[in-house]
């Protein structure tokens, strides 16, 4: 249960809310609350024995609990709960088909995994690896080089980064791969070592990782042709690597470690449709990615509904920058990996698709995406043959609590912006008034109203920010999937930029979608 931490304002907003269903009275009947859990919530299959296990669980008061009642009290614990939480707590779990084909999802991805700043002097560690796994990444990059004493090592080639043994980092994901999530690790490895250290590299993925290691395809007589789903691969690790062929120069005892994840070269959509394996996946920088997306949107979308596709950041980005990665999973691409280190809207976005199906790393694509009989284009809005609701939303800000005052001590100044990231027609982003002076109980009761298209790939983004002359500073910000959405009235978290929760900090909002 949340803490009853927010200020005297929320009490006295909660208890407007309070009073018009109780009717002026003291305590609040069971049918009331079940009005309310109709009328406001919009939990319609809300009944009168989920209104009595409400008042159970929240109200302390003996007499209003045996009168099967809730007083203010009770109900202003419950407004506070995770019960009112803006994110529906079934998504908390997983709770997606899990049997589909693996390219039928996004795949949490990580870019330069072992690195915790930036690509020239930056630092490798074991730790990077662990932090990534411990937050639902499912595919892990392993840059690998020929080490001294026939010992390949871990870092990023021809710079000052240090260096890492690939033995400790095999270790450490032997150790921690399954800690979250049940579900497979894909080892992308970035291969630059010859073949006698490939050898000693194939040697610690067998011996390290033994029965977690797939290392033989499954038996799946009965859907040949098509990728093993989640479900089919669990607590299993997956090496992405090439496999040894005419033009390749890979070790064999390396290249038989590699099932279903062969790295192969993008030539074009077309050839893939002609000469592509359903085993076979293709690594896209950002750049040219985005060109494709820009001028080859519907074929990108088929050729991801049978292929895995992995993205990654261009190598300008020597200080670990991101892309934003709403436009690579608008065409359906599993693997859209990130510099996990870097902080800001890219990863948050990341973190907020992937909160998802439990956070378990992988979030079954919409049906759009899976299957190329929709004709979907997300540079032409939606143009599917087959219905999809649009979305108007409404959100009303109503207000915050406890926003954290800058180390200086300076009142803030806050306002909030509420961003939708989905396709492009569908992208737009609208914010409050600024409130002077007030981070205790800002007050701003601004509605927003959106129209979403394509609400299945839209995530919404509340960033709550300081108003400073004519810039702005950040707050705190939280990202969420519209899917994962509650309505009614919820309050909001608020995550630091790090990612780290700053509780008791909230927004208190009215959310209402068709």
């Amino acid at each position: 249960m949340k803490k009853n931490k927010a200020p005297t304002s929320r009490r006295s907003e909660i208890q407007n809310i309070y009073r018009c269903y109780s009717s002026g009275r003291n305590t609040l009947a069971a049918s009331a609350l079940l009005r309310f859990l109709h009328m406001e919530q919009m939990e319609t299959a809300a009944n009168q024995e989920t209104a009595e296990g409400l008042i159970d669980r929240y109200e302390i008061e003996e007499t209003a609990r045996e009168n099967r009642t809730m007083t203010f009290e009770g109900f202003y614990r419950y407004m506070e709960s995770k019960d009112c939480s803006v994110f529906d707590q079934i998504h908390a779990s997983v709770y997606q088909d899990m049997d589909q084909p693996l390219c039928h999802y996004f795949i949490s991805s990580s870019h330069n995994t072992y690195l915790t700043g930036d690509q020239l002097v930056g630092k490798s560690t074991l730790d990077a690896y662990v932090s990534a796994l411990r937050r639902g990444c499912r595919c892990l990059e392993i840059d690998c080089w020929d080490g001294p004493s026939a010992e390949p090592i871990v870092y990023h080639g021809h710079t000052l980064t240090s260096k890492i043994l690939f033995k400790d980092v095999i270790t450490t994901v032997e150790q921690h791969a399954f800690e979250v999530s049940p579900y497979p690790v894909i080892l992308s490895l970035e291969n630059h070592c010859t073949p006698t250290q490939q050898d000693v590299m194939a040697q610690y993925l067998t011996s390290i990782l033994g029965g977690k290691l797939l290392a033989t395809s499954l038996d799946l007589t009965n859907q040949p042709g098509q990728l093993p789903s989640p479900n089919e691969l669990k607590y299993k690790i997956l090496i992405k690597n090439k496999k040894l062929s005419p033009q390749t120069v890979v070790a064999e005892s390396l290249s038989n470690l590699v099932v279903y994840t062969k790295s192969v070269k993008f030539h074009s959509f077309s050839h893939a449709r002609e000469h592509q394996q359903y085993y076979e996946n293709t690594s896209l920088g950002e750049k040219k990615a985005h060109k494709l997306v820009k001028t080859s949107a519907p074929d990108f979308v088929q050729h991801n509904t049978v292929f895995i596709t992995r993205i990654y950041p261009a190598g300008s980005r020597t200080r670990s920058s991101n892309y934003n990665p709403q436009g690579f999973w608008n065409v359906g691409s599993q693997l859209v990996a990130l510099n996990f280190q870097s902080l800001g809207l890219p990863m948050d976005l990341n973190n907020g698709r992937f909160q998802d199906n439990g956070g378990c790393g992988y979030v079954l694509k919409p049906f759009f995406l899976r299957a190329n009989q929709w004709g979907f284009n997300p540079n032409k809005g939606n143009t599917l043959t087959a219905p999809v609701p649009v979305s108007v939303s409404c959100v009303k800000v109503i207000s915050g609590s406890n926003l954290p005052v800058p180390r200086s001590g300076k009142a803030l100044d806050p306002f909030v912006r509420v961003e939708i990231h989905s396709i492009h027609s569908d992208s737009c982003r609208r914010h409050t008034d600024t409130v002077r002076h007030n981070s205790l109980s800002p007050r701003w009761d601004s509605a927003m109203n959106f129209t979403i298209s394509v609400p299945d790939l839209s995530l919404i983004r509340f960033t709550v920010r300081d108003q400073t002359g004519l810039t702005s500073e950040f707050i705190g910000q939280y990202t969420i999937p519209l899917t994962s959405m509650k309505k009614g009235y919820r309050w909001v978290p608020l995550l630091s930029r790090e990612g780290y929760s700053l509780d008791p900090a909230s927004l208190f909002i009215f959310i209402w979608y068709s």
